[in-house]
């Protein structure tokens, strides 16, 4: 509290507005505010109190009261650091950080001394990245003669804090003088057990090494060599300094001595190789070197399975015939994910095939000494495990035709039930069963198999979770969640969903969000796609947690790498996956407005209706939709007083669980651009995020984006049938554009695509060029069909036509098939190519749910 402020209050209230802070901090939110209500009784008018009073309701969740409230306070006070230390908390809290960081350095103006303030600033300079502004606040509070300052931990944390400024700015030479002279200040040598001087000494080292300076740095990593307790991450950069200064005598040493700690890891062989000059090429000396350590260790893995790689001819079969034949006898259901790498030379592949099948056969000629898998305590066991080799075998094989490299889907069942046969209690078995219905495209027995893999072990997380994830691509979503809810806490706020939530399960978020969106509930979708958005979100948020705990606790190198991770943080595949998905919902939206509204079907399916059709499915939907509403309803009454989560605290109230208020925006676009900005930035390379980019600035009119995107996509893949299509569309709209562009506008635009669509182009023979150059590939055609639909509507039927008769291409795909129905309804295709189209799908894909009639 302020002097000026302490100097209103009587002791009775000095007293009592401490204890306001004391249930702050002890989150004793009720006791805090009724004690602020006996200062304010007497002082209403005391803005510390009520900026007190706002901090405790904002944590209570009344945000925007508490906005109200210490604006008011400031008004009472505007001299108070406190009021202007709240207002900062205030921004901090709803993530305007550049108004916060200017409340902050308001509040250091009146009270410069203030650590508290000092530190929340710095928390919000280095979330920020402001590396120059954080050095400042750092150098503060190093500077200053606080009680705090003087204590031990803080003393440390004060001066890595500020070399980790340093090293982030780039200032590397600054970063080590700051812990050189950190060293130099302790009056004597820490205890050997002190990880967090050991922990310093080779972030110290890393810096040095950074520089450039490696001789310096293998010195100074010498000299800490001894006595630092991180003894694998010593050995690792002394071996890496030595391969580096080209002393590879003394690195193979100590790559060796790496080797004899933990000859698992590849990449130590790879320096050891490195370190003894072996060139790739010479296959003798690299085959030699895994052999030495193969014999060394007879269990081990890597120094069998590398060779693979390298050798080639009859050099690999032996090789393979040994690993494979060891793997096999001992039943590892992990053979083939060991070694499916190798399918990419053909070579290799059909090797490895008839060595299987020859082992099927039982035409292979046995290991020469037998196999560990035979003894026990160096005794032969009394019993052959000769079914056991020949079960491996048909798993082995049902798994090498199952792999899209080698596919023979009729074959891979086959032995996958002679498995089951053998073994019908395998979990496996059965799951790779599921895995083969899934690519012949029927995705309920996938389904269904993978439920029953489940029911024979349920206890196994991991197959309950594949269970559940089969049933969302075969959108079953309620079954689903039944199937998660198996394994989340019974009393968490919101059920399993709330609970899986809550533990940041993205890929059943993700999963759920694309099952709703096959299904046209896009409101659900949004609202699944958005909880992905939000998790991103709190990632990173909960930095905020990190920047001073691992400075306290001494983990500076993990501290840095994860302000590394976090920069790069959405370009997780998670989540582009579901940014993309929720961009594609906004397009059509933005094309289609009357989806939002739940009694409009699925998909907008109710053009293709008759008017009979289309009032039942209207009927029906609303009625599934008052349905889901009134069950939301009951539940939400159940759990009113039980909005507390396993963390003590307050769980928001979800005022819109459907996704209804998503779904009915007015400026579909323009949300759009909340998942698309971050997904351009940090995916700029993943042509879908391109794609999706396109169409959203086409429509807001961007042309100079939308280009920009379309040049991303060529440089990405000029091939890609898409590119083709969105070239073609953005030329034909900026040849009809009703007014005229802006001149510097119009000639950025002609100048970067005039040389790609120049404006007198004929697109009709562009697009028949390019079919013509493409009509072996089936997701070509599609794209050129488009356009033709596009150009000239007269050629409808044709474009009809011709989509069924890409589903004679060599090289159709179940995929490409998919897409050429999807196409068919959005042109609103007449029934009769439609019906003619699934007859001739189904019977190239008799299983395949998509072409499946409702009568099957």
């Amino acid at each position: 509290m302020s002097q000026q402020q302490q100097a209103q209050l009587g002791s009775k209230e000095r007293s009592l507005f401490s204890q306001v802070v004391k249930h702050y901090e002890l989150k004793q939110y009720k006791k805090g505010l009724k004690s602020a209500e006996q200062i304010l009784r007497k002082h209403p008018k005391h803005g510390d109190t009520q900026a007190m009073k706002a901090l405790i309701m904002n944590a209570q969740g009344n945000t925007d009261e508490a906005f109200v409230l210490c604006k008011e306070a400031l008004k009472n006070a505007m001299k108070s650091h406190v009021c202007w230390h709240v207002y900062g908390l205030l921004w901090r809290c709803i993530k305007n950080y550049e108004e916060a960081i200017k409340a902050y350095k308001f509040a250091l103006k009146l009270e410069p001394d203030s650590q508290q303030i000092l530190r929340d600033l710095a928390l919000l300079q280095i979330q920020m990245r402001d590396y120059q502004g954080y050095i400042q606040s750092r150098r503060t509070i190093l500077q200053s003669k606080s009680p705090s300052r003087q204590n031990n931990s803080n003393f440390r944390l004060n001066w890595t804090a500020l070399a980790v400024a340093q090293h982030l700015a780039g200032d590397l030479y600054d970063a080590e003088r700051t812990l050189t002279t950190f060293e130099e200040t302790l009056r004597s040598a820490p205890p050997k057990t002190d990880i967090e001087h050991s922990e310093a000494l080779l972030y110290k080292n890393t810096i040095i090494a950074e520089t450039g300076e490696t001789e310096r740095a293998l010195e100074h990593l010498e000299a800490v060599f001894k006595t630092n307790l991180d003894r694998t991450a010593v050995m690792e950069m002394r071996a890496q300094y030595l391969l580096q200064l080209d002393q590879k005598e003394e690195a193979e040493k100590a790559y060796r001595a790496l080797l004899d700690r933990n000859a698992e890891y590849r990449s130590y062989y790879d320096g050891l190789r490195n370190a003894m000059s072996i060139a790739d090429s010479d296959i003798d000396s690299l085959k030699t070197l895994y052999d030495e350590y193969a014999r060394k260790n007879p269990r081990g893995d890597t120094a069998r399975r590398v060779p693979l790689d390298f050798l080639h001819g009859d050099q690999f079969k032996e090789a393979a015939d040994q690993y494979l034949q060891q793997m096999l006898h001992k039943g590892v259901p992990s053979t083939f994910a060991n070694i499916k790498t190798l399918y990419s030379d053909s070579a290799k592949r059909e090797t490895i095939q008839r060595l299987a099948e020859d082992y099927l056969a039982g035409i292979h000629v046995p290991l020469a000494n037998g196999s560990a898998e035979k003894q026990v305590n160096g005794e032969e066991k009394s019993e052959v495990k000769k079914p056991s080799f020949d079960i491996s075998v048909l798993y082995f094989l049902a798994q090498h035709y199952n792999y899209h490299l080698s596919r023979d889907l009729a074959r891979s069942m086959e032995l996958i039930d002679k498995a089951i046969e053998a073994q019908p209690e395998e979990v496996n078995f059965h799951m790779t069963k599921a895995r083969m219905w899934k690519h012949r495209g029927n995705l309920l027995k996938a389904s269904e198999t993978m439920e029953k893999a489940r029911s024979l072990d349920e206890r196994d997380r991991y197959i309950n979770s594949k269970a559940a994830k089969y049933q969302l691509r075969n959108n079953e979503n309620e079954a689903a969640i039944l199937n998660m809810g198996k394994f989340t806490r019974k009393e968490a706020v919101g059920g399993p969903l709330g609970d899986l939530i809550d533990m940041q399960c993205m890929w059943y978020v993700t999963e759920d969000g694309e099952a709703y969106l096959r299904q046209g509930k896009f409101g659900l979708a949004l609202k699944r796609f958005t909880t992905v958005y939000d998790v991103f979100e709190t990632w990173q948020e909960d930095q905020f947690d990190f920047h001073t705990f691992s400075l306290r606790k001494g983990q500076i190198r993990a501290y840095i790498n994860m302000l590394k991770w976090e920069d790069h943080l959405r370009e997780h595949p998670f989540f582009s996956r579901a940014a993309i998905s929720a961009v594609k919902i906004y397009i059509r939206l933005s094309d289609n407005p009357k989806l939002g509204d739940p009694s409009n079907g699925v998909n907008g399916d109710l053009a293709n209706m008759d008017s009979n059709e289309r009032k039942k499915a209207q009927k029906k939907a609303r009625k599934a939709q008052e349905k889901q509403e009134q069950a939301e309803a009951e539940k939400k009454d159940a759990k009113k007083t039980a909005r507390v989560g396993a963390d003590g605290e307050i769980k928001k109230e979800d005022t819109d669980p459907q996704g209804t208020k998503l779904v009915q925006t007015a400026e579909p676009l323009v949300d759009a651009m909340k998942f698309l900005t971050p997904l351009l930035e940090f995916s700029p390379r993943n042509i879908g995020a391109q794609h999706v980019g396109f169409e959203v600035f086409l429509r807001r009119k961007k042309y100079l984006l939308a280009l920009r995107c379309l040049l991303a996509t060529q440089s990405i893949d000029s091939s890609h049938p898409l590119y083709h299509e969105q070239s073609i569309r953005l030329r034909q709209t900026l040849n009809s554009l009703p007014e005229p562009l802006s001149p510097k506008i119009f000639e950025i635009l002609e100048s970067e695509f005039s040389s790609l669509i120049p404006p007198d182009a004929d697109l009709l023979k562009l697009n028949s060029d390019f079919l013509a150059k493409n009509n072996e590939s089936a997701a070509h055609v599609q794209a050129s069909l488009k356009v033709r639909q596009l150009l000239d509507h007269k050629t409808s039927d044709d474009n009809q036509k011709d989509v069924i008769r890409t589903l004679a291409l060599p090289s159709v795909s179940l995929e490409d098939a998919v897409g050429g129905l999807e196409l068919l309804n959005d042109w609103k295709a007449q029934s009769r190519y439609r019906e003619d189209y699934i007859a001739s799908a189904h019977e190239r894909w008799p299983e395949a749910t998509a072409f499946m009639s409702k009568e099957n």
